[in-house]
């Protein structure tokens, strides 16, 4: 039997007074979605801890079927596995944020979509200015997204589980002064972060992309610092051979500590010009060759709700509707015996631009799943359906029926 998981992130959210009410789910154009919760059922699941920050490192692994509060140590260490960075039993990861900040507002968490060669270039120039024999290491990745690594010598390291950072998507248009890096190490990152300004204000290239005389990236920001975790394998937690489809660092990362094959496809961007059918069309092809569990994930509605920008993130939603649930679904329908979920990792508000705890709307159909009364793939129907709490509970309900 095949299985698929479809994650559009962040897509879960509340009523919004221009859709008159309804939710951007309920608003947006997504028959294949509907045509899922009729043929199986709607329910909800919690997929962050309060107890933790909202985010898609906590919510997908909840996703995935692991219980965050006993496998998260951090979301770096989870990109810096994405990489293929292998860190030691007493090495840090942090992720690395090119920024730009006015006034001390975050402008943009991700520099405006800084272009990949000038965003490493700019990594590069913190790097090469670190003294010979720093336990520090920049790591450069895609766009904004980057990584520092503290490289123990002595196993000793500045940070605890007491060091305090902060996303820069939860700071967007809002002052940043309070949310600096602090507790343990946090005056070592903060120094970092002050040098990244003298080193971007003097760079041509960054003048240069950048408008009237100003950087377009014109400082890092350093969060969500972890340790090297230890996650077991899904094959021997759940007996099947997976593969996932994304464009984020996070979920490869993920992916690869838990053993799935890591399927990389040409204009996916993680943004909301990713090429929707070729992920669709790649799931297929992953199924063809021979995998049994597939995971699809979009980041496009959660970047769409960063922005703010409601029309984007129906776009987005219709989107995935109709170039990945539609072709999927009726790819697994004709191979006979399948199951399908669609879930959110987590609610990402317009409203507020920022990720948030709470529910989000899952929907499963498939062999082994009796049709509920449902009619539609939103937060409201999901009300009436099952609740799962504890997140990381609802794989085992997915695989097992």
């Amino acid at each position: 039997m095949k299985y698929v998981l479809v994650i559009p992130d962040g897509a879960a959210d509340e009523p919004q007074l221009s859709l008159d009410g309804r939710t951007p789910l309920q608003a947006a154009n997504t028959p294949n979605m509907d045509a899922v919760v009729q043929a199986g059922i709607v329910g909800r699941s919690d997929n962050v801890p309060l107890s933790m920050p909202s985010g898609s490192d906590v919510g997908t692994m909840s996703l995935f079927g692991y219980n965050p509060l006993e496998y998260h140590t951090g979301r770096a260490p989870l990109e810096a596995a994405a990489q293929g960075i292998e860190l030691g039993a007493n090495d840090w990861a942090i992720r690395c944020n090119l920024v730009s900040i006015v006034n001390g507002v975050m402008e943009s968490f991700t520099a405006h979509q800084i272009a990949n060669d000038l965003g490493a270039h700019l990594v590069s120039l913190m790097q090469n200015d670190l003294p010979a024999g720093s336990p520090w290491e920049f790591h450069a990745g895609v766009s904004y997204r980057n990584l520092l690594l503290y490289r123990s010598a002595d196993g000793s390291a500045p940070f605890d589980p007491d060091t305090v950072t902060y996303p820069p998507h939860d700071l967007t248009d809002g002052p940043v002064g309070e949310n600096l890096p602090a507790g343990p190490g946090g005056d070592q990152l903060q120094a970092l972060m002050d040098r990244s300004k003298e080193l971007f204000a003097a760079d041509e290239q960054n003048l240069k992309a950048g408008k009237d005389g100003q950087p377009l990236a014109n400082q890092i920001w350093l969060w969500g610092q972890g340790s090297r975790p230890a996650l077991k394998p899904f094959e021997e937690l759940y007996g099947l051979k997976g593969a996932v489809i994304t464009a984020v660092d996070l979920l490869r990362g993920i992916g690869r500590l838990i053993g799935w094959q890591i399927v990389n496809v040409p204009g996916a961007t993680g943004y909301l010009d990713t090429d929707y059918a070729a992920k669709g069309q790649a799931a297929i092809k992953t199924l063809e060759e021979g995998a049994d569990f597939v995971v699809v994930h979009v980041e496009a509605t959660d970047e769409a709700s960063h922005e703010g920008d409601v029309k984007a993130k129906l776009d987005a939603l219709a989107r995935i509707d109709g170039d990945i649930v539609g072709p999927v679904h009726e790819y697994l329908k004709s191979q006979g015996d399948y199951r399908l979920l669609i879930s959110p990792d987590h609610p990402t508000f317009l409203r507020t631009k920022t990720h948030s705890h709470g529910f989000v709307p899952f929907a499963i159909a498939g062999k082994g799943i009796t049709p509920d009364d449902a009619r539609t793939y939103d937060e409201v129907a999901a009300e009436y359906g099952e609740t799962f709490r504890q997140g990381y509970e609802l794989m085992g309900r997915f695989i097992k029926g």
